[in-house]
């Protein structure tokens, strides 16, 4: 099959380095900058594999699990050319579980399933270059991978060099069949360095993503050799219902587990919020929007949390088949743009509430404040109670940093004492009509039918980076202004069921406005 590649292409070589440059950057590898974007062919599925008894759900639009070939890869790819998803900077493409052949060569090496890819891993590879996309890859850190394939324990030089070899520009190392080497942070930093330090040596900058569920408490010493980390068992496609098998609500987890929602994982995030950093990032899993489970604003909360907190944004669901409303929430670029900011801050959770409960008995409310580069802030008001309600939050409560760590005696008045425009970073959400029309084949994204220039919902981060963007108020990353609040005042705003509101906060320039601006 060909696969065209009609809109404007960046060269491989400029998706191989590093794009956004962080000052006090402490990445190892001089990779992840920002949080990394991209899609991987695993959730929506079971963890087993279709000749071992997975049951695909054919009536929900969930990615591929192991039902995954050359075919598939390669047309995920071009529509996400097509759809201009790579232009807004999911550049990497993740092949998951399940690619092997049961057994390794006579000389040791991994093979590739020839059924799955018949012209080998590099074929697949070098065409996904060829879209101006990056490539990524699975392995374990244990005999097996999860499916029970031959993973990299004990063969992490030969098989670094193998993913090199094949083009490989990210890995994706799980934590199955680990042989029992776990249980301290010692144990487990020595079993993922190992592959850490293989795939240096190889000379080829390959992002290492870590996939040990939090086991060990990576986020206290994974940043000088890898660069993202999972902090929780397996997410699921629930926005808040307790499962058994993912029985921890603490970070201070000694069974991670699976079906973990995504307030759960919420919840276990916001302790360690401050480990991510430039190079190396608290890794919630990948996104479940569009797979079915949940609402269009438990949706939306949830990519704008991960987005919030500066965890990777890695799309879980079938591209080909999407709907206008799953794309118009991945394409966000005024949310994007809180994730992929140049500081690289990631929010914090200043208040936690409890409200009304769900079926589930579950219930509260929260403000989250990061700062961004350029003197703005992002705050989200999640609603995760069973009614729609007002929440507020003052500017003391949303500065209370500045406040209470000498922020005010060093830099003269306190952020609170001045008044902020508000930019509602959901207001330019892309409408059905436009999404379907992208969807559909009707209209190209990036300069053919539709300027990006001075679109209010559309945005080529190829042609400017998002810091250029912001500095440059590109209405498509502010969202739109709805309002002020002026000094010492309160932010209201009606947050639906299961929903977030979300803004950008800029610094007023002497304007003074009445004490509470309802949104």
């Amino acid at each position: 099959m060909a696969h065209s590649t009609s809109l404007v292409l960046v060269t491989i070589v400029a998706y191989l380095l590093p794009r956004v440059s962080a000052a006090g950057s402490t990445s190892y590898n001089g990779l992840a900058r920002t949080p990394q974007m991209g899609w991987d062919n695993w959730n929506g599925a079971s963890w087993t594999c279709p000749s071992k008894g997975m049951n695909h759900t054919a009536d929900r639009n969930v990615a591929y699990g192991c039902d995954i070939d050359a075919g598939t890869l390669l047309d995920t790819a071009q529509k996400m050319v097509d759809f201009g998803l790579r232009d807004l900077g999911y550049q990497y493409v993740i092949l998951d579980d399940c690619w092997s052949d049961m057994q390794r060569s006579d000389n040791g090496s991994l093979v590739a399933n020839s059924t799955k890819f018949p012209n080998g891993i590099k074929a697949v590879a070098d065409e996904i270059h060829s879209m101006g996309l990056l490539f990524g890859m699975y392995s374990s850190a244990g005999l097996y991978t999860c499916a029970q394939y031959p993973a990299s324990l004990g063969h992490e030089e030969q098989d670094a060099q193998t993913f090199a070899d094949w083009g490989v520009d990210y890995l994706k190392y799980d934590n199955c069949f680990n042989q029992g080497q776990e249980g301290t942070s010692q144990l487990t930093f020595n079993r993922y360095n190992a592959m850490s330090e293989a795939l240096n040596k190889t000379g080829r900058p390959i992002f290492y993503s870590m996939c040990n569920w939090g086991r060990d408490y990576p986020w206290n010493w994974a940043q000088t050799m890898a660069n993202s980390w999972r902090m929780s068992g397996d997410v699921y496609d629930s926005f808040d219902r307790p499962d058994d098998r993912c029985p921890c609500t603490t970070y201070d987890c000694p069974l991670p587990g699976f079906h973990c929602s995504i307030m759960n994982i919420i919840g276990k995030a916001a302790p360690i919020v401050d480990k991510g950093q430039p190079g190396g990032w608290n890794d919630l899993d990948a996104l479940e929007v569009g797979n079915g489970g949940m609402s269009d604003d438990e949706y939306k909360a949830h990519f704008s949390m991960w987005a919030m907190i500066k965890s990777p944004l890695i799309i879980g669901t079938n591209i080909p088949k999407m709907t206008a409303s799953t794309y118009s929430i991945l394409t966000n670029p005024a949310v994007i743009a809180i994730n992929q900011d140049s500081a690289g801050t990631p929010a914090y959770r200043v208040w936690n509430r409890d409200a009304e409960v769900d079926a589930y008995g579950q219930g509260s409310q929260s403000l989250w404040v990061a700062s961004l580069s350029g003197g703005d802030y992002a705050i989200a008001l999640l609603n995760a109670g069973n009614t729609s309600m007002e929440l507020n939050a003052t500017l003391e409560e949303i500065f209370i940093d500045k406040a209470t760590t000498g922020g005010g005696a060093t830099t003269g008045a306190l952020p609170s004492s001045s008044g902020w425009n508000i930019y509602d970073l959901w207001a330019n959400r892309m409408d059905d009509v436009t999404a379907n029309s992208i969807l559909q084949g009707n209209a190209t994204v990036n300069g053919t039918i539709m300027d990006t220039s001075n679109s209010t919902m559309l945005y080529n981060a190829t042609e400017i980076a998002y810091a250029d963007g912001v500095k440059m108020n590109h209405t498509a990353l502010l969202g739109a202004k709805t309002g002020s609040v002026p000094p010492m005042g309160t932010i209201s705003a009606m947050v639906p069921r299961h929903g977030i509101a979300m803004y950008r906060l800029r610094k007023q320039e002497g304007a003074s406005m009445k004490k509470r601006d309802e949104l």
